[in-house]
């Protein structure tokens, strides 16, 4: 096997006790999120206490799939060797459905047809052993 044949693989998350239910459920087709006992607040990712009113007091709820396009950008510079073969590449802020928002991918089409909030649809994808959430359009 040459240099050039060697894949070089993305960092993967760093697992901890936290935010080890977020992952595992993305390993069994679940995404989550935290949910605050208190005030019903809704958070990713993973923290101790609710970033709205401070209590430890939440629970891990399952989100429905769907979300929307909040923004987004179009790489097209690899800044990490791991993603050179992906370029161009989209990374955006989406919104689930039940109010969180995260960072993930859209995958499956082409960013020129990419338009605030529009409606989109998880997808769990295998990243090197690790179960990632990325979204489509719906």
């Amino acid at each position: 096997m040459s240099d050039t044949d060697t894949q070089v693989l993305a960092p993967g998350p760093e697992i901890t006790d936290l935010n080890r239910p977020y992952w595992q459920g993305l390993k069994e087709g679940r995404h989550q999120f935290q949910c605050c006992k208190v005030c019903g607040y809704r958070w990713l990712p993973a923290r101790s206490e609710c970033p709205n009113c401070l209590a430890d007091d939440w629970s891990w709820q399952t989100a429905s799939g769907r979300a929307r396009l909040v923004s987004w950008v179009v790489y097209r510079i690899a800044y990490h060797p791991s993603f050179a073969q992906r370029l161009p590449y989209t990374v955006a802020v989406v919104e689930l459905e039940e109010g969180p928002r995260m960072f993930s991918n859209i995958v499956g089409v082409d960013a020129a047809s990419l338009r605030i909030g529009m409606p989109l649809r998880l997808v769990i994808e295998d990243e090197g052993g690790t179960a990632v959430a990325r979204f489509t359009p719906a």
